[in-house]
């Protein structure tokens, strides 16, 4: 068998393009480390602007109002949790107002919860169809973050909500614009919402990873 994969290389290509794509997805998402080789691969969560606590804590607030609000409403409302830094934003639709503000109410009973912005449309829910068109939509944003060079495409969290983009991260104002002027010409985006939290320049220095020292060069023998 190893014989035969071997003399066949181009039965690689498709397992080295599916781990690339696998890795690229873990990094546009900002998963936990990817173990390759046997080393664990850390710079996402490095170059993530949010301490190692707040990730934590909105993994945790995510969990838990996802898990309150199904115990609410089931599938008759269709609700969507994020949290960046504490600030917990929610999409989707649900059946009337009533709901839209129960959903709030669950959700700010939540530890850690600092601020919500409720964006839950009154209307019916959305097909399996448009939510992945709104899938691709946002796949297309990050994969455009990471083609700029100007932008650190980890610093920013992207949910996509029929057409409408919410842009979530701890960025600096001329991040900001850039990331707005970089999704407002994707195709199928209809509106952009911003939602940063603004940093200063000085914040931002502080905030990246120190490159390593470079090491010292050896003394010269003598002749």
């Amino acid at each position: 068998m190893n014989k035969a994969f071997g003399n066949h290389a181009g039965m690689r290509r498709p397992a080295q393009l599916a781990l690339a794509l696998a890795l690229a997805a873990g990094a546009l998402a900002g998963c936990a480390p990817v173990v390759l080789g046997g080393a664990a691969v850390g710079a996402l969560v490095a170059t993530d602007r949010r301490t190692s606590g707040a990730q934590l804590e909105d993994e945790g607030i995510e969990l838990r109002s996802s898990n309150r609000l199904r115990d609410a409403f089931g599938d008759r409302a269709h609700i969507n949790v994020t949290s960046y830094n504490r600030q917990v934003l929610l999409t989707g639709e649900v059946p009337n107002a009533q709901d839209k503000q129960a959903a709030e109410r669950i959700v700010s009973g939540v530890d850690n919860v600092r601020s919500i912005v409720n964006e839950l449309a009154v209307m019916p829910n959305t097909s399996l169809s448009q939510r992945a068109n709104d899938s691709l939509i946002s796949g297309k944003v990050k994969a455009s973050f990471v083609d700029a060079k100007d932008l650190y495409a980890n610093a920013f969290k992207v949910v996509t909500e029929r057409g409408t983009v919410y842009l979530m991260g701890r960025v600096t104002r001329r991040e900001a614009e850039r990331a707005t002027e970089i999704t407002r010409g994707i195709d199928g985006v209809q509106k952009v919402v911003r939602l940063f939290e603004i940093i200063s320049d000085e914040d931002l220095q502080r905030m990246l990873p120190t490159p390593p020292a470079a090491p010292a060069s050896a003394p010269a023998s003598a002749s």
